[in-house]
C-alpha cells in the first residue's frame, strides 16, 4: 500500500464508523481497526495505535462523536458529554492537541440542544479538525522549504542533509506531516535532500515509521541509532535539524519525543539550526515554563525492556529479566536552543513576542 493513498484515521461514511491504521504493526503489516466505543478510542490513543499530536487530537474529536452516537439522542446530556470528554482527554497527558480538539468539539456539540443535532455537530467538527490539520501541514511545508532552498544553493551538486527525530510525518499528522512537510516540498521541487532518521527508542518510531514514509515517497534517507546525531553534526554531515512537537509553550519551550533535547544541545554546540515544525493547535497558550508545567508521560517499562517482534514473531527481551527500566516518553527543549518555529502562518523565533506576532489573537 502507498501510505499516502490513505489517511491514518477516517470516517467510513457507508457504515458511519471511525477507522484507523494500527501503527503498532507498521511497516510489516497493515491492519485497520474500527473504533466503535469510547473505550476503543481511548485504548487506541493510550496504546499508540494512533500517535502524533495532530492525529491524537483528531482521534479525540472522533471519540466525542462516537460517545454521542452510542449514547443516542435521549442520553447525550451535558453531564454525560463532559464525563466522556474528561475520560478521553486523560488518555495521554503530554500532547496538548488531545484536550484542544475534545474541548473544541464539546463547544460545538453543546451549542445544540437536540440529540441528533449534537451527533451531527460532533461528526462534522471531527472531520473539520482533521482537514484543518492537513491544510496546516501543507502550509508548514510551503514555509519550511524556504529554509532549505538557500542551503541547497550553497551546496550545488551535494545533498542538503536534514536530521529528524521520532515520526512527525503523515502517520502522525493525517497527511504530509509537520517536520517532514518541508522535506517533501523540497523533494517535489527537485532539491537534492537526504534525511538522517533517528531510530527513536524505545518504540523505534523513526526507524519503523519515518523511514517507511520517506521510502514511500522516494526521499533518500538513512536510519541511524539515536546517539549518532552528535557525531554526524561534529563532522559536517548535518545541515539542519527539523523535528515536530507534542506541546509547545507560548514562550517557546518544546516537548517532543525523548531524546530531542540532546539533539538540540548537539546542534547548538555545532552551530547547526534546530527547527521545530508545528501547527497552532500544538501551542499551549496557558503555560509559560515547559520544564515545570508540561506533564511528561511515563509509559510501560516493558516498551524499553522488550523489542517487538514483527511478522508474527514474539517480543524479544533485551535486558536482564530482573532489571527495572524507566520509560520517559518526552523531554523538554528550552526555547534558547530552538532556532525557529515553522507554523502554518509562517516562521517565527522561539520567543513569546515573535510567536504572538504570528498569532496576535492569542
Amino acid at each position: 500500500m502507498d501510505e499516502f493513498s490513505m489517511r491514518p484515521i477516517w470516517l467510513d461514511e457507508t457504515l458511519d464508523r471511525v477507522k484507523v491504521i494500527d501503527q503498532r504493526k507498521l511497516p510489516y503489516h497493515i491492519e485497520i481497526l474500527e473504533l466503535t466505543t469510547v473505550d476503543d478510542a481511548i485504548y487506541a490513543i493510550t496504546e499508540m495505535v494512533v500517535r502524533g499530536a495532530p492525529l491524537i487530537g483528531a482521534t479525540g474529536a472522533y471519540a466525542v462523536f462516537i460517545a454521542l452516537k452510542n449514547a443516542g439522542t435521549a442520553v447525550a446530556d451535558d453531564a454525560f458529554i463532559c464525563h466522556e470528554a474528561e475520560r478521553i482527554k486523560a488518555a495521554r497527558p503530554t500532547a496538548v492537541n488531545l484536550a484542544w480538539a475534545v474541548d473544541r468539539s464539546i463547544k460545538q456539540v453543546t451549542a445544540h440542544s437536540e440529540g441528533s443535532a449534537r451527533i451531527d455537530a460532533a461528526r462534522s467538527e471531527a472531520a473539520l479538525i482533521a482537514e484543518e490539520e492537513v491544510q496546516n501541514c501543507r502550509a508548514i511545508g510551503r514555509h519550511g522549504v524556504t529554509l532549505i532552498e538557500p542551503v541547497a544553493g550553497q551546496k550545488p551538486g551535494e545533498p542538503v542533509n536534514i536530521l529528524t527525530h521520532c515520526n512527525a510525518g503523515s502517520l502522525a499528522c493525517i497527511e504530509y506531516g509537520t517536520a517532514t512537510a518541508p522535506i517533501y516540498e523540497a523533494f517535489n521541487k527537485g532539491f537534492n535532500v537526504h534525511v538522517w532518521v533517528d531510530e527513536t527508542r524505545p518504540l523505534n518510531q523513526g526507524a519503523r515509521l519515518t523511514a517507511w514514509e520517506l521510502g514511500q515517497r522516494g526521499v533518500p534517507h538513512t536510519v541511524i541509532v539515536d546517539n549518532a546525531g552528535g557525531h554526524l553534526m561534529q563532522h559536517g554531515f548535518v545541515d539542519m535539524v527539523i523535528v515536530g512537537t507534542d506541546r509547545t509553550t507560548y514562550t517557546g519551550d518544546v516537548a517532543n519525543k525523548i531524546g530531542t533535547y540532546l539533539k538540540a544541545l548537539a546542534a547548538k554546540d555545532n552551530d547547526i539550526p534546530f527547527y521545530v515544525a508545528l501547527p497552532s493547535s500544538t501551542f499551549d497558550w496557558t503555560i509559560s515554563d515547559g520544564l515545570t508545567d508540561i506533564p511528561i508521560e511515563q509509559r510501560d517499562p516493558d516498551e524499553v525492556r522488550y523489542m517487538p517482534g514483527f511478522k508474527g514473531k514474539a517480543d524479544y527481551l533485551l535486558t536482564p529479566e530482573s532489571s527495572p527500566a524507566g520509560n520517559y516518553a518526552f523531554d523538554v527543549t528550552p526555547a534558547r536552543l530552538v532556532t525557529a518555529f515553522i507554523t502554518e502562518r509562517g516562521i517565527c523565533k522561539a520567543t513569546e513576542e515573535d510567536i504572538r506576532r504570528l498569532f496576535p489573537e492569542r
